[in-house]
């Protein structure tokens, strides 16, 4: 990981300011820990043991559907064969499509959507908003690809974009990057936990970027990402997260 020339997490000992207050608790792809991944049992379960939020990636059918998966693939026999390539009706029944998330959870949370395939922000928006014109300020669409990022910004159907990537792979350095995206009007950056630091936070924020943390797995991955002023982080021990959320920002 190449250095930020900016004070580390360790010495923190006071919470820093976040931006969003609270800080959002993302289930990341459900409460994958306690059920099955990707299932709106998953989702529901996140939302029970008290997330403020789900976690997803979503890829487009043959047939144009938003659906929930990981990996993009469905098994037929021995064969593997892309969600892309394949229509909604012929998908194993646990794969939901957002129409079905949002008419079983409800739309009371936040939600984060990693963007598989470029072309699925537009059915995602269209569901979102048939359901909750109001969700859409609740929705961070996740796009790894910058210029995408920016594209999306520029079609401004309403929801919230974040660009997701590693702090490696911005080659001009952390402060031009957030530059670049403030510029653009996009609303954040989303790192792996190993990128944060608290020095890094305030960076973005300096720009009036969100900085969300992902794979906050263990207590003592959360707590310091509470600390440190993450506006928001994604796990999949949800119990775990909320623990550490009350206990840091002594909401019980």
């Amino acid at each position: 990981m190449q250095s930020t020339g900016l004070p580390s997490c360790p010495g923190v000992q006071q919470r820093l300011p976040s931006l969003l207050d609270p800080p959002l608790t993302f289930a990341h792809r459900g409460a994958r820990a306690h059920a099955p991944e990707n299932t709106i049992e998953s989702f529901a379960l996140g939302l029970r043991l008290g997330a403020s939020g789900l976690e997803s990636d979503v890829w487009l059918t043959a047939d144009g559907v938003a659906v929930l998966d990981h990996d993009g693939v469905v098994k037929k026999g021995v064969r593997r064969k892309p969600i892309s390539e394949t229509l909604r009706t012929d998908l194993p029944a646990h794969i939901p499509t957002i129409d079905e998330l949002l008419s079983e959870c409800g739309t009371n949370y936040q939600l984060s959507l990693d963007l598989k395939d470029p072309t699925s922000a537009g059915p995602i928006v269209d569901a979102v908003r048939s359901h909750d014109p109001e969700m859409l300020d609740r929705l961070w669409l996740c796009e790894p690809d910058l210029d995408r990022a920016i594209a999306l910004r520029d079609e401004d159907r309403g929801m919230r974009i974040i660009q997701s990537t590693r702090l490696d792979r911005m080659k001009e350095g952390p402060e031009r990057r957030a530059s670049t995206l403030a510029r653009h009007g996009i609303d954040g950056i989303n790192l792996h936990k190993s990128d944060w630091n608290g020095g890094l936070v305030a960076l973005f924020h300096r720009f009036g970027l969100i900085a969300f943390g992902w794979d906050m797995q263990h207590e003592h991955d959360l707590r310091p990402a509470f600390r440190m002023g993450l506006d928001g982080v994604y796990s999949d021990h949800v119990d775990v997260m909320i623990d550490a959320f009350n206990t840091e920002l002594g909401q019980f």
